[in-house]
């Protein structure tokens, strides 16, 4: 049995009591009223828990979270800095609080109607302060098809990618939230024959289907994070599409890696899912070989069971159309090997980074985690709703979601969703 809350959660929610994700909200205004100031709340069913009015109800009693004012921000920056014991106690508190047989809240119907909003009535907002974002480079599967398809499978891999997880630096600024529209980019792709540079609006425009870790404590300059000490710099995860111009990233990436082709918009979830809320669907990571050097090496390696899928909603289409299904599980460097790596040179992290995973495949077919895969570089069109793709087009919508399945409960990201509109002229 799964945990009961007296907040009705329907079955299949993402956001029953044992996951209660953390963002940033702001209720919708009236028409004609001022805007509210936004603050963090956490997901429960159909609601969102006002962690301000908890907090100023004196609600948060315990030791590390008594008299703090990281509930009372506009981010969560502050709370995620404060580190995994704060993490558990606002866990604990809240899942007390919101279960059925605890009065404090559910028999207080000011404070209730204070603290309890219905999603549909409030915004989601961006829930961090983003200093600095990295992109890795984990997955296998994905290296794999993306070195065939550019330089056949005889140099497929690069050698180094098996004793490091790659990286680069994205743009921080240009992070946005899930159902923000993503303006079709324009720049320069490869010359034909002996023509200049192609330059206009982007025509391969991907999807990127990864995840996200969101540092909470960061370290000091020069002093790196130990691999088995790296969960503990880790609040949780969200979803992320990183979108790719994949004619502009392939004219440009040589010799010094992504850069325009990528800093035009990236899309995360609204809701950061714990790694407390997140144990349950601990997973064995893949087997390593070679075996990593030592500052590498861990003592248990961890991935997570974590479903996703891709949806496209076509123009003018009511449904969207499921195009994969992964895993977080096939992941080859783990979220912990990407933070200690990180650092090794002593590059310091700080509360609210973005570490995305890069692009999440796994071996099958319909597992692919881009278009660029899932087409072979537009040489196989992608069956859609009784259309084709090859790369995306003007008013297509994606749509990533991701649900771990409890015993009679769920895990859930609920969606990261963007709609790509035509080029500025």
């Amino acid at each position: 049995m799964g945990l009961k809350s007296f907040v009705e959660v329907p079955r299949e929610s993402h956001f029953p009591l044992e996951n209660l994700p953390f963002g940033i909200f702001r209720p919708k205004p009236s028409p004609g009223a001022a805007a509210e100031a936004a603050r963090p709340g956490v997901a429960i069913g159909d609601f969102v828990l006002d962690l301000s009015a908890v907090a100023a109800a004196g609600l948060f009693d315990g030791p590390v979270l008594r008299g703090s004012e990281c509930f009372f921000q506009t981010s969560l920056n502050i709370f995620l800095e404060m580190g995994r014991p704060a993490w558990k106690e606002a866990r604990s508190t809240l899942q007390k609080i919101l279960s059925a047989d605890e009065p404090i809240l559910r028999d207080n119907a000011n404070l209730r109607e204070k603290s309890l909003l219905p999603m549909i009535e409030v915004e989601m907002l961006l829930p961090i302060v983003i200093g600095d974002y990295t992109d890795f480079f984990s997955s296998m599967h994905h290296a794999k098809n993306c070195g065939t398809i550019f330089r056949g499978p005889e140099n497929a891999i690069p050698q180094n990618w098996f004793h490091l997880p790659i990286a680069y630096h994205g743009r921080s600024s240009s992070v946005v939230i899930s159902g923000t529209d993503i303006i079709r980019p324009r720049g320069q792709g490869h010359p034909t024959g002996n023509s200049p540079p192609y330059f206009g609006p982007s025509r391969k425009l991907d999807f990127e289907l990864e995840m996200a870790a969101i540092v909470g404590p960061g370290n000091e300059l020069g002093k790196p994070i130990d691999v088995n000490e790296a969960a503990d710099h880790i609040f949780g995860l969200v979803l992320m599409n990183d979108w790719s111009a994949r004619d502009m990233q392939a004219w440009e990436y040589v010799p010094l890696g992504p850069f325009l082709g990528k800093s035009f918009g990236t899309t995360i979830s609204p809701w950061i899912v714990t790694l407390d809320a997140l144990e349950p669907f601990a997973c064995a990571a893949p087997k390593q070989e070679p075996e990593p050097l030592p500052y590498l090496t861990e003592k248990k390696r961890i991935n997570y069971d974590i479903p996703l899928e891709v949806w496209i909603k076509p123009k003018g289409y009511d449904l969207p159309s499921i195009v994969t299904r992964s895993n977080f599980n096939h992941l080859y460097w783990t979220l912990t090997q990407q933070v200690a790596h990180h650092t090794i040179n002593g590059c310091n992290l700080r509360s609210g980074d973005l570490l995305g995973t890069g692009t999440i495949s796994g071996p099958e077919p319909e597992s692919l985690g881009c278009l660029l895969e899932l087409t072979w570089n537009a040489q196989k069109p992608l069956a859609l709703s009784g259309l084709t793709r090859k790369y995306l087009e003007d008013g297509d919508e994606v749509i990533f979601t991701a649900c771990c399945k409890g015993k009679d409960y769920n895990v859930g990201f609920g969606t990261c969703t963007g709609k790509v509109l035509p080029a500025s002229s």
